[in-house]
């Protein structure tokens, strides 16, 4: 009976736990959908765990980003853009740079996640109804109206709680699904260890593939969006802590999940030197070694990652220009309708003309590296401001993480000026 009641009250706990997450919950969200998860499968098929030096230093720069951001609103009460329009000198262009750039990479990207959830949704269908197969176009784009549809109404009806709870589910449901897959195809651990070496594969493709990396994982929309989620939780000067707590617990569960699909896609592509280029060609790969329901749950992993990311992805340009004009977002607002209808129409392109959503989502990710110096150099002269944080000081461990954050986002967008002038 003792027994019986342990396990219950440790199931509750991690039910707890799990349902007790805040706006970090959201970070998962815009970091690991489908875009984090193709740069981690492709990176994984190629180079093996090469790049995880860059996915670690990724996250733990968003981690201290995520908690500056954090900090900076409890403390003053306002929101990022409306902070560098009141404060900054050129704060008011720098504000409209950065709502057309994110916005702009966000809604690229918004594409690339439909086309890539759509497929994988076809796919699933195909398995059991072969004569689709040779309406796929007609498919895939009739499973993406349905979708955004529905994500469309949810929008309409939800407020941050609910959506919260939402993302909760896929995200949990997505950690689950890649931590299985995992019992299945393991990396050798020496490649573990030199992959926290810092090197850039010398190979067509690399320096797009870094960029890439930092595009998903240190998304300059997740630190941006924070001071909004962390005032919708309804927490105040008073939960600093638990602020904090968040942001860490959130950039090491980016960090986790995001190495448990790169090591996934190196156990079992990289020795077989077999290339990522469409949806399918990573569930292949994995039927002959864990057989077809270690496929479908992979697949369920990454149908969940793309749902966690149509959210916040939908939810990003209304959430900036709220940022900007006031500090607060009404869902029931008419702007809040109309652009979200708009980001809806954008995510649909992709499938409509039939393109390769994994093509799609490594540039869009490429895309949002030049914004991030901005971003990260907007807090940092934001938090320089003692009068206006109160008398709380910003921490010298923090302040150096603030300014190496800064010199990493520099040399990673001049990489990506320099792997688009290579793709193109």
């Amino acid at each position: 009976m003792a027994t019986l009641q342990t396990k219950k009250s440790l199931l509750q706990k991690i039910i707890a736990i799990v349902l007790g997450f805040g706006p970090g919950i959201f970070a998962i969200g815009y970091t690991i959908g489908t875009g984090s998860v193709t740069s981690m499968i492709v990176a994984g098929s190629k180079f093996g765990m090469q790049l995880l030096w860059v996915l670690l230093l990724s996250c733990v720069f968003s981690g201290i980003l995520m908690f500056a951001y954090g900090n900076y609103a409890l403390i003053t009460g306002e929101t990022a853009l409306y902070g560098f329009k009141k404060h900054l000198k050129f704060g008011k262009v720098l504000a409209i740079l950065i709502i057309v750039g994110i916005t702009f990479g966000q809604w690229n990207s918004l594409m690339g996640i439909l086309g890539i959830s759509s497929n994988i949704i076809f796919e699933i269908l195909a398995l059991n109804f072969e004569s689709l197969r040779a309406f796929q176009y007609e498919t895939v784009l009739t499973i993406a109206i349905f979708v955004i549809a529905i994500f469309y109404l949810l929008l309409l009806v939800g407020k941050y709680t609910f959506f919260e709870k939402i993302l909760i589910i896929f995200v949990t449901l997505m950690g689950l699904s890649f931590l299985f897959s995992l019992f299945f195809v393991q990396p050798l651990p020496i490649d573990v260890v030199k992959g926290l070496l810092p090197t850039i594969p010398e190979v067509p493709g690399g320096k797009m593939l870094v960029a890439a990396f930092v595009g998903t994982t240190m998304a300059a929309a997740t630190f941006l969006s924070r001071p909004l989620f962390v005032r919708g939780k309804g927490w105040t000067i008073k939960n600093l802590k638990q602020q904090k707590r968040d942001a860490i617990t959130a950039a090491i569960l980016i960090f986790l999940i995001s190495a448990i699909i790169m090591a996934v896609a190196a156990g079992s592509l990289f020795h077989q030197e077999i290339a990522v280029t469409q949806v399918l060609d990573m569930a292949n790969t994995l039927e002959p070694v864990a057989g077809k329901w270690a496929v479908t749950i992979f697949f369920f992993g990454a149908l969940s990652a793309g749902l966690s990311s149509i959210f916040p992805c939908l939810l990003i340009a209304p959430l900036l220009l709220a940022d900007y004009q006031s500090g607060t977002l009404d869902t029931n607002s008419k702007q809040f309708r109309v652009v979200t209808a708009i980001a809806c129409l954008v995510a649909l392109i992709g499938p409509a003309f039939g393109a390769n959503p994994i093509e799609i989502q490594i540039l869009s990710q490429v895309f949002n590296v030049f914004v991030l110096p901005i971003v990260v150099l907007g807090i940092i002269l934001l938090l320089n401001n003692l009068k206006r944080l109160k008398g709380y000081q910003t921490s010298t461990a923090v302040a150096i993480g603030l300014y190496g954050a800064l010199f990493f986002s520099l040399v990673i967008s001049v990489n990506g000026v320099l792997a688009l002038l290579d793709y193109f």
